[in-house]
């Protein structure tokens, strides 16, 4: 079951998933309305969170990662006076339900996992207890991304110069994360640190989260910020002001190939040609070491009107034929460094990778 917030002003400090312990609910900006209108539904159901993810309410693997957390919490809380049997069967199809909402994010598979060994660890007690224990690990997942985020941003922020103008790609901010933001978290705390740093927002095709989300949250924090459409990254790396691309990750493989938003792979292309520094910015939860490569990493392919409009706007014909990847891959070769929570890793690669969890 979803339940509308009233219509508010967005907080100065975004949380983009919040508790809240009075309803038993986790609420969510809704993210598809974003500029034009803030809004936080609750939500109190596996089945009502896995429809958040796979309509967008909420995006972003990190983000995505604790909405799955706290879908399995509000069904434990909703199925706690169920005796054991029916429990279980109950829990089972929840974390059916959430993992079968969206497939590239990797950090959604992940957070699904912590919480199967809560629940497994704990089938001695009542579901009452369960439901609590469930809930603290949910809270344990969105802290622990919050601080993972603020040592990216400050492990990110020495990579760039004193003044700057980063080119980002999709939105890879608070909104995408439990809160600070990965790639938007370096820019953010370059800006604490002092540094004087400007940003080009590509707008982010087809569903615009660069043009809605990105600039909206840098104008937030009063970050200057430029908008500019896809096709306009290369010209401006032309013109030689572009001194950075910073950009997330949904998943990245043991090798340091990635995926990220579509139009990913183009942005980093450009910047390779033009000596540009291609930073990605993800948690080491976002890393996959079973996928030996980035070949492996699923790529969902979303809806055809998607592509042929937005909202209620539509420019192209009801019957044309679309593609509408969601994610491409790049391959590390194209990576200057990856920004992780516990160190830079330049030119990653599988043996860098895997020194991270030595």
């Amino acid at each position: 079951m979803t339940i509308k917030s009233p219509i508010r002003s967005p907080p100065r400090s975004i949380e983009t998933l919040r508790w809240n312990e009075t309803s038993g609910r986790i609420e969510l900006i809704d993210q598809r309305i974003l500029p034009a209108r803030f809004e936080m539904p609750g939500y109190d159901s596996a089945a009502a969170v896995a429809n958040a993810i796979q309509s967008m309410v909420v995006r972003g693997a990190p983000a995505i990662g604790c909405a799955a957390a706290y879908g399995v919490a509000v069904e434990a809380r909703r199925l706690r006076e169920l005796a054991s049997a029916g429990f279980a069967a109950g829990m089972a199809s929840a974390f059916e339900v959430l993992a079968n909402s969206r497939p590239t994010a990797v950090n959604l598979f992940w957070a699904l996992q912590r919480m199967q060994t809560v629940l497994m660890s704990t089938q001695s007690q009542a579901p009452p207890a369960i439901a609590d224990e469930l809930l603290r690990e949910a809270h344990a997942i969105l802290a622990e991304d919050i601080r993972a985020n603020r040592a990216m941003g400050v492990h990110g922020a020495a990579l760039l110069p004193d003044t700057a103008q980063v080119l980002t790609h999709c939105n890879a901010g608070a909104l995408a994360t439990g809160g600070h933001g990965t790639a938007l978290g370096v820019i953010r705390s370059a800006v604490e640190a002092g540094k004087r740093i400007s940003v080009l927002a590509d707008e982010t095709r087809p569903l615009l989260q660069g043009a809605r989300l990105t600039v909206w949250e840098l104008q937030q924090d009063g970050i200057p910020v430029t908008l500019i459409t896809d096709n306009m990254a290369g010209h401006m790396m032309q013109l030689g002001v572009v001194d950075a691309v910073i950009v997330g990750a949904d998943r990245v493989a043991a090798n340091g190939d990635f995926a990220n938003k579509i139009g990913t792979y183009m942005v980093a292309v450009l910047a390779h040609r033009h000596r540009i520094p291609f930073y990605v910015a993800a948690p080491l939860s976002t890393i996959d070491r079973q996928l030996v490569d980035g070949r492996k990493i699923p790529i969902e392919e979303r809806n055809d009107a998607e592509v042929r409009g937005f909202a209620d706007q539509r420019w192209a014909s009801a019957d044309v034929g679309v593609r509408n990847p969601a994610f491409d891959v790049t391959p590390a070769e194209l990576v200057t460094a990856l920004i992780t929570e516990k160190r830079v890793v330049l030119q990653p690669n599988s043996a860098r990778i895997a020194a991270l969890f030595d």
